[in-house]
């Protein structure tokens, strides 16, 4: 059944699984009472328990050798899935959970400027149109936080994209003989380890309260999927529409912390944070257009030409797996 389905809409409810589990980080953040360097410990260390057991059941004797095979992936990767889940909470600590789920959305953003200033490549005029709005609305929410000692958890907040960005642009650049590509997901225990580690040292190790742990717990099965998902999107889909997929985050997750905990950003930052995730949604919305327009015009379909070779792979690999077991069978 999972096979027959078109390779994109797999993508898509990969991804859209993984952000939908997602969605109750900040929540989950916000309702523990534990200080950041214990929330980070026993964040690392659950999230980190979860991933490594569903790793090693997937590969076995030969995780070691799938690690190898990310490449520097396996150094980069999991130093900014740290960053990026340290500056997480922190920020939700100092500032509104809605403004720090809008900053999240400008990770494709930030990966565009690296490519720019690191690599030389060309931004569109959209992308520069795009620049200029979610500054204009960055500095909205800023200014509907100054009074309110929260202008530094937008600051950190600002770091998250930054990981995030480094993250997806190092895993995606990593090659592979499968054509679906290299599987970052074998890193992300890794991840896990540099995020607990510091924590430690900062004498997170600590017994949380019995209501913390409970929702410690909760975010260790939750996040193991939503990771998991987000990190598997990008073998099927290119980063744009995973980034487009991404934006459900910012409206389930101020929800439900608007539900559960009464929390509302300022006027300010919801008029910000509104510009910022309308120029993401319409620039995604017109960069699919675009797409489907050039494969409209007779341009090749990468995903779908992605798609048939991945079938075709997965086709050789059953035949292989064919004959070796009526090989093993004439033996006997």
């Amino acid at each position: 059944m999972w096979t027959r389905l078109p390779f994109r809409l797999r993508g898509y409810l990969i991804t859209m699984t993984g952000v939908l589990f997602l969605s109750p980080d900040a929540l989950l953040v916000k309702a523990t009472t534990v200080d950041v360097t214990t929330f980070m410990f026993w964040r690392g260390l659950l999230l980190g328990i979860t991933l490594m057991g569903i790793a090693w059941l997937r590969y076995g004797r030969e995780l070691p050798a799938a690690v190898k095979a990310c490449g520097p992936a396996a150094w980069w990767c999991p130093l900014a899935f740290a960053g990026s889940a340290w500056a997480f909470v922190i920020a939700n600590r100092l500032t509104a959970a809605g403004n720090v789920l809008v900053m999240m959305n400008l990770a494709p953003l930030v990966a565009a400027l690296i490519g720019w200033w690191v690599f030389g490549e060309r931004l569109r005029r959209q992308t520069w149109v795009v620049i200029v709005v979610c500054v204009a609305g960055a500095c909205l929410m800023a200014s509907g936080e100054i009074g309110g000692g929260s202008p530094l958890g937008l600051a950190v907040a600002l770091i998250v994209p930054f990981c995030i960005a480094i993250n997806t642009t190092v895993a995606s650049a990593q090659k592979s003989q499968s054509r679906r590509g290299v599987d970052t997901t074998v890193i992300l225990p890794l991840g896990c380890l540099a995020t607990l580690l510091p924590a430690a040292l900062l004498g997170g190790v600590q017994l949380p309260s019995a209501e913390d742990m409970q929702y410690l717990v909760a975010m260790g099965v939750l996040l193991t999927v939503a990771y998991f998902g987000i990190q598997t999107g990008p073998r099927y889909l290119p980063g744009a529409e995973v980034s487009l997929v991404m934006l459900l985050e910012t409206l389930v997750g101020t929800l439900l912390v608007w539900a559960w905990l009464g929390e509302v950003p300022t006027l300010l930052a919801c008029v910000g944070g509104g510009l910022i995730v309308a120029a993401m949604l319409l620039s995604g919305l017109r960069d699919l257009h675009r797409q489907r327009r050039k494969a409209a015009a007779g341009a090749p379909d990468a995903q779908r030409l992605q798609q048939r070779l991945v079938e075709e792979e997965g086709t050789a690999e059953a035949g292989e797996a064919t004959g070796r077991g009526e090989l093993g069978g004439a033996r006997h």
